[in-house]
């Protein structure tokens, strides 16, 4: 064992070298948006950070959501975009945020932040052709599409050297897959990263399951969180390189698509509908600095 994947190994098991949960995460989880006083106390929350706020009105001006005029105040995004879907992609630009290093090193935060939002919306139309009763519910889809792969940023926080090497490796070696390469430079991969700091912030289990399986779906431990698990498997293979030069095109097969109560003949039709989808996305002005 090299001494680079020694230091990993005790790093991410050292709680000081680690964020705290971000106070603001702490309490959209703790929110209860059925109550009364759940829509205003989500939205005070989120007007006390510009950036957020900045962010949240620029995904409701998104195409995806259908304004018929330009949204410019946070109350009239709420009601657009959904309570729900609002205080998901609050908790995911907070927990994001507060494992950024400046600078960032080879990994592009900005990147990352779209290939996540892309995920999370083509998550969201891969879920509307399954049947009703087993789709998850709109908070997990963005929550889960966010935060699959913020093991990537885990290991940036880390240990950058080893995150710049990670990164430079996945651009240069296309003839190796990720895992291939983690499994030669790290002993914990990005996924395992992900899932344990999820676990120490008290992260929904589903959530974590999607964090730590989202490659492996097929896992035992991967049942908590289906079928978000396999929903961001698919979205990431049809997707492959959009918002990051982390993936490269993957064969689905029908069994994956049946697996989610989809029939595999409308393969194709779902693909292009998830490309349009994050097509229109590009000008939304939900982007991550």
């Amino acid at each position: 064992m090299n001494t680079q994947t020694t230091g990993i190994k005790r790093a991410i098991g050292d709680l000081d070298s680690l964020p705290a949960m971000p106070i603001i995460a702490r309490k959209l989880l703790a929110l209860d948006l059925e109550s009364v006083s759940g829509e205003r106390d989500l939205l005070k929350l989120i007007e006390q950070d510009p950036q957020i706020s900045a962010k949240i009105i620029g995904l409701a001006n998104s195409p995806l959501f259908g304004a018929s005029k330009r949204v410019t105040g946070l109350p009239d995004s709420a009601i657009l975009l959904g309570l729900t879907r609002v205080k998901a992609v609050t908790m995911g630009i907070a927990i994001m945020t507060s494992l950024i290093k400046r600078p960032s090193g080879v990994l592009d935060t900005q990147k990352l932040w779209g290939h996540s939002l892309g995920v999370a919306l083509a998550v969201r139309v891969l879920a509307q052709a399954m049947p009703r009763n087993t789709r998850p519910l709109d908070d997990e889809i963005f929550l889960g599409g966010l935060l699959h792969d913020i093991g990537y940023m885990v290991l940036n926080h880390l240990d950058q050297e080893i995150s710049d090497e990670l990164h430079t490796r996945i651009a240069n070696e296309k003839e190796l897959t990720i895992e291939q390469i983690e499994a030669e430079l790290l002993v914990m991969n990005h996924s395992e990263m992900g899932a344990e700091l999820a676990r120490r912030w008290d992260l929904p289990d589903s959530i974590v399951a999607v964090i730590r399986y989202h490659h492996t779906p097929e896992a035992e431990g991967a049942e908590v969180g289906q079928p978000l698990v396999g929903l961001i498997n698919l979205a990431e293979k049809i997707i492959a390189e959009y918002g990051c030069n982390i993936y490269t095109k993957q064969e689905i097969e029908a069994e994956e698509w049946l697996a989610l109560g989809i029939d595999p003949a409308r393969a194709a039709e779902l693909e292009a509908a998830v490309l349009e989808k994050l097509e229109e996305s590009k000008n939304s002005g939900a982007t991550f600095n």
